[in-house]
C-alpha cells in the first residue's frame, strides 16, 4: 500500500499546505493554472514542501503527455526514451517532463534537455533541494521560471491536518482525535517537511489498535521514539527559559547559556532563538563589540537556511560567542532615556542652523544659517550646538568603557579637546 502522504495527496491547488507566497490567489502559479499555459519551471526548496504535488497538478491542465523521471536513478537512456516518443502518437502534442532532483543530472544530460525545451517540444518542470544557481546548467536555468518552496511552519501543518482530517479518517478507517499541542510538537520535529509529518500521523494510526486514535503526549513520544520536551509559547515555562537564556549570556556564562539553548532547540522551534540572539547582540554586547550583530545575523540566516538538526551547531556558536564577548548596554540606556523625554514632551525646537535649508525661501527664514560643515575642519570636527536649547546640557549616552567602546570613547574625547 502507498504511504498516507501519497494516498491523500492534494487534488486542488488550494489544498496544498503552505507556499501561499507562490500558489495563493493571484500568485503566478495560480494564474498559470487558470490560464492553462505552462512554461519551463524549476522548483527549489526542502523536501516535503509540495514540489511534486504542484508539478502533478500543473501537468493535468495540459493536453501534453506527462513523463516523470527521478534524476538520482535516471540516465541518458531514460531521457532519450522520452525524446524518441516526441512527434509520435504517444506524445503528438509534445510532452511535459517532470525531473525530480535535477541536480543529479550531469552537464551532458541537462544539455540534452535544453535542446528540446528550446524547440518547445518539451515543457520542463524540475525540482531540486539544492541551490539551482550552483547545480543547474545556466542556459537551462535562464530559460525557466524559478520558484522557491519554503519549509512548512508547524502552524501551517496543523492547519493542513485539520483540513485533511476527513480524508485521513476515510483512508485509515479510524477516528482521528488530537491535542493541538501534541500535533504542533510532531510538526516541529518534522522540521518543515509535511510528508514527514504525515508519516508521523500514519505511524500513530498503526500503533493504536482501536477505531479511535488520540494523538496526545504519550502517543507522540512513541511515534518520535523520544521523550517529548514541550513548552507552551504563551506559558511561564517558555518565558522562563528565554529569560534564563538571555541572562546567562549577559552574565558571560557560556555553559549555562548553551544549556538553555539546548532546551529551546529540543523543543524544535528555532525562530525565537534567532530573534533573541539578535536582540542580545545589540542590547547586551552593543558598542563593546559593534560587529557582534553582523556576526549573529550571519549565524541566524545560516541556521534558518539549513534548519535542524544542523542549525544547533550554528546557534551554539553564536550563543557561546555572545557569552564570551565584552558587554555594554549603553546604547539601550541612551535610547530609552531619550525616549523618556520624548514621551514626556521634553523636546524643544531644533536649532535653526540644523534645520533643512533645501527649499525656496529657506534663506529668508534663516534656515541653516550658521551651520558649520564638520568635513571642512581639521579632523572633520567642529564644536557647535546640536541639541535643542531646552536640552542643550542633557546627556543620554554614557560609555561603558569596555571592549571597543572604550577606544571609540577615547577617540571622541581627544577629538573634542
Amino acid at each position: 500500500m502507498e504511504p498516507l502522504a501519497v494516498r491523500i495527496r492534494p487534488e486542488k491547488l488550494e489544498e496544498i499546505v503552505g507556499q501561499k507566497h507562490i500558489i495563493g490567489k493571484g500568485k503566478l502559479i495560480d494564474s498559470i493554472m487558470k490560464k492553462k499555459r505552462l512554461m519551463n519551471m524549476i522548483f527549489y526548496g526542502p523536501p516535503g514542501t509540495g514540489k511534486t504535488t504542484v508539478a502533478n497538478l500543473l501537468a493535468e491542465i495540459t493536453d501534453r503527455k506527462f513523463y516523470k523521471l527521478n534524476a538520482t536513478n535516471a540516465g541518458v537512456g531514460d531521457l532519450k526514451k522520452v525524446i524518441n516518443e516526441l512527434d509520435t502518437l504517444l506524445a503528438i502534442n509534445g510532452a511535459v517532463l517532470y525531473v525530480d532532483e535535477i541536480q543529479h543530472f550531469n552537464r551532458k544530460q541537462q544539455q540534452l534537455l535544453l535542446e528540446h525545451t528550446e524547440n518547445g517540444k518539451i515543457i520542463l518542470i524540475a525540482s531540486t533541494t539544492e541551490n539551482p544557481f550552483q547545480y543547474v546548467y545556466k542556459a537551462l536555468l535562464s530559460r525557466s521560471m524559478l520558484f522557491e518552496f519554503r519549509s512548512i511552519s508547524p502552524e501551517d501543518m496543523l492547519e493542513g491536518i485539520e483540513a485533511s482530517k476527513l480524508r485521513i479518517e476515510g483512508e485509515s478507517g479510524k477516528k482521528l482525535i488530537y491535542d493541538e499541542k501534541s500535533i504542533l510538537e510532531m510538526a516541529r520535529h518534522a522540521n518543515g517537511d509535511y510528508r514527514k509529518m504525515l508519516n508521523y500521523i500514519e505511524i500513530g494510526l498503526l500503533l493504536e489498535n482501536g477505531n479511535r486514535v488520540h494523538f496526545k503526549e504519550d502517543l507522540v513520544e512513541r511515534i518520535l521514539q523520544k521523550k517529548v520536551f514541550t513548552y507552551d509559547k504563551t506559558g511561564d515555562e517558555y518565558y522562563d527559559i528565554i529569560s534564563a537564556f538571555q541572562k546567562s549570556i549577559r552574565g558571560s556564562d557560556p555553559d549555562a547559556a548553551v544549556h538553555y539553548l539546548a532546551r529551546l532547540v529540543e523543543a524544535g522551534d528555532i525562530k525565537p532563538i534567532c530573534r533573541r540572539l539578535l536582540v542580545m547582540a545589540a542590547e547586551d554586547i552593543g558598542l563593546a563589540y559593534p560587529n557582534a550583530i553582523n556576526i549573529v545575523k550571519s549565524c541566524v540566516d545560516s541556521a534558518l537556511f539549513v534548519g535542524l538538526p544542523e542549525a544547533r551547531i550554528i546557534l551554539s556558536e553564536a550563543t557561546i560567542l555572545l557569552a564570551l564577548m565584552p558587554k555594554s548596554n549603553s546604547a539601550l540606556i541612551a535610547v530609552d532615556n531619550a525616549l523618556g523625554d520624548v514621551e514626556k514632551g521634553v523636546i524643544g525646537q531644533i536649532p535653526n542652523h540644523l534645520r533643512d535649508s533645501h527649499f525656496t525661501g529657506a534663506k529668508r527664514l534663516k534656515r541653516g544659517k550658521g551651520y558649520k560643515y564638520p568635513h571642512s575642519y581639521d579632523n572633520h570636527y567642529v564644536k557647535q550646538q546640536y541639541m535643542p536649547d531646552l536640552l542643550k546640557d542633557k546627556k543620554y549616552y554614557n560609555s561603558s568603557q569596555t571592549g571597543q567602546e572604550s577606544k571609540f570613547t577615547e577617540y571622541n574625547e581627544k577629538l573634542k579637546k
